[in-house]
């Protein structure tokens, strides 16, 4: 399903589904303490009920699985939401994936303690949902954000792959990143109260070809290339592969946003 949205990408088109499979396989690469922050501040815990947003490939549910939480993960692609069922039924996981979009959901009233979104805030239609994320969270529930992204311009082997993204695919807004607080527009002050937030830095261990297939599962890469423009990158990225070490670290930094719902 190609997605076009003028604020991203200069409005080029992306497809997540084209990418399922490399984001199964290489998107999976949060810290434990990426989890483990969310839970100590009694987020996705036992007890409670947990709408993921944008789940993708059911990453945040499936690792935070362990904490007791009950989840429920959706996801506007078909694919993403395939890959997310196979990999929780084979991990023995009860979680209910749906294929819907952020702005479609339509859950009762009052459904969840928590509802969260890793990696995918940005994509929503901010008018429409923040009053369906109030309708659907109980009273003093959370909406919990979430964000990681590498640091080009401090660490040598992010910057690399970027500039080669940049080259095949000069439109892409997903680089440049810096350590900031998530971005939250002004409609969800009308829904939410700002409860915390905090942004850290973290070294997220890769190998040549783990780092090579995070960068295909990127959205400049993988999601809106054409197949030859895929395969010159692909070809062009693991000659850059060959000049670093066999496994590195790359820096990251994580961000996190937890909003209160008002009333």
């Amino acid at each position: 399903m190609d997605i076009t949205d003028k604020r991203i990408d200069e409005g080029k088109a992306f497809d997540w589904g084209k990418t399922s499979e490399f984001y199964a396989r290489y998107r999976d690469i949060y810290p434990d303490e990426f989890y483990r922050r969310v839970a100590d501040r009694g987020l996705c815990v036992e007890g409670q009920k947990v709408l993921d947003l944008g789940t993708g490939t059911g990453v945040l549910p499936r690792n935070m699985y362990r904490y007791g939480a009950k989840w429920t993960g959706t996801d506007i692609s078909p694919e993403q939401i395939e890959q997310a069922r196979r990999l929780a039924d084979e991990a023995g996981m009860d979680i209910d994936f749906r294929v819907v979009s952020a702005e479609d959901i339509d859950f009762p009233d009052e459904s969840y303690d928590v509802i969260t979104a890793c990696q995918c805030f940005w994509y929503f239609d901010h008018k429409k949902v923040a009053p369906e994320f109030h309708r659907i969270l109980k009273k003093d529930g959370r909406l919990v954000i979430l964000y990681m992204a590498w640091l080009p311009y401090e660490d040598k082997i992010a910057g690399m792959s970027e500039d080669l993204v940049r080259r095949y695919n000069p439109s892409w807004s997903g680089g440049g990143e810096t350590k900031h607080p998530i971005f939250i527009p002004e409609v969800m002050y009308e829904f939410f109260d700002m409860e915390y937030h905090d942004e850290y830095e973290l070294k997220v261990p890769f190998t040549r070809e783990s780092w090579h297939g995070r960068m295909i599962a990127c959205r400049g890469v993988g999601a809106s290339l054409t197949p030859e423009e895929l395969a010159k990158w692909d070809a062009d990225h693991r000659k850059l592969m060959e000049t670093v070490p066999d496994s590195f670290e790359v820096l990251h930094y994580a961000a996190i946003s937890v909003l209160k719902r008002k009333g």
